[in-house]
């Protein structure tokens, strides 16, 4: 639905007003299957990409927090080591994303997920998946930033003694996606058009070619839609995002309070 709302110049068949309108004719039209397509693939490097993700964050933000603040918190410790953890995901997942959104765009020439990576590395080239990668990361470094800082700053608020509390993980990880995902909206409209490489925006703008760079995507989608088509999709990432970071948090915390507590029993048992 994000990458749909997101686009700039789509068939007049594939324009949405609202995300519950958007879903309703994808359904009606393509198919009850149709808004789930490319998932497999993004499911694939999801686990492998989270895995280095949190292992990353956890190790970095210790360090950090004993260097900056002796042990304490820290906010800029939190903020660096999220950022750092992003160059590690988004690695993995960008060319996941790319075959994700091509899948999942309006008269997709794509049957599969091999048909569309044999495809767009035959006629574009192995660039081709890391084509928004900078732009991913000039994105997802300032998400993951205030992703980190909102999540750690609300567990500080309704959770001070930092125990293992499945209800303030999921609220404060919700809460984090939110506000994370609202503020960088502006950048995930100009990696989906990197990405999809919507040919009928681009040739309107008279751009032929391939798109690339962040400062040219920002240039275009202005031209394309003004101040306001940096926010399409704002309401869609926003309900993508929250119920996605609060079960990541939750999960997180889960196997990490588990795999704590079983390493104190086996040092207090020997």
């Amino acid at each position: 639905l994000q990458t749909r709302m997101q686009s700039l110049q789509p068939d007049p068949k594939a324009q949405y007003r609202t995300v519950y309108e958007a879903l309703k004719k994808i359904v009606l039209t393509e198919g009850f299957w149709r808004p789930l397509r490319g998932i497999n693939v993004t499911m694939l490097g999801a686990g492998p990409a989270h895995a280095m993700y949190f292992a990353c964050y956890e190790k970095m933000k210790k360090s950090l927090s004993d260097t900056i603040q002796h042990g304490g918190n820290s906010h800029l410790a939190n903020g660096i080591a999220g950022s750092v953890a992003t160059l590690l995901h988004d690695a993995v997942m960008n060319p996941a994303e790319v075959v994700k959104q091509r899948m999942q765009m309006f008269n997709s020439p794509y049957k599969s997920v091999r048909a569309c990576i044999r495809t767009v590395q035959k006629t574009e080239g192995f660039g081709a998946f890391y084509r928004s990668y900078t732009t991913q990361l000039t994105m997802n470094v300032p998400f993951q930033a205030i992703h980190f800082i909102t999540y750690e700053f609300m567990q500080e608020q309704i959770n001070p003694r930092r125990e293992y509390n499945p209800r303030s993980h999921i609220v404060s990880g919700a809460i984090a996606g939110a506000v994370a995902a609202a503020a960088t909206t502006p950048l995930d409209v100009c990696k989906t058009l990197l990405n999809t490489q919507e040919n009928m925006a681009l040739s309107s703008v008279n751009i032929s070619g391939h798109l690339s760079g962040m400062v040219n995507a920002f240039k275009t989608v202005y031209r394309l839609g003004g101040i306001s088509g940096y926010f399409r999709g704002v309401q869609a990432r926003v309900i993508y995002q929250m119920p996605s970071t609060a079960i990541s948090w939750s999960v997180y915390e889960f196997f990490k309070y588990f795999l704590t507590k079983h390493k104190l029993e086996k040092r207090t048992s020997l």
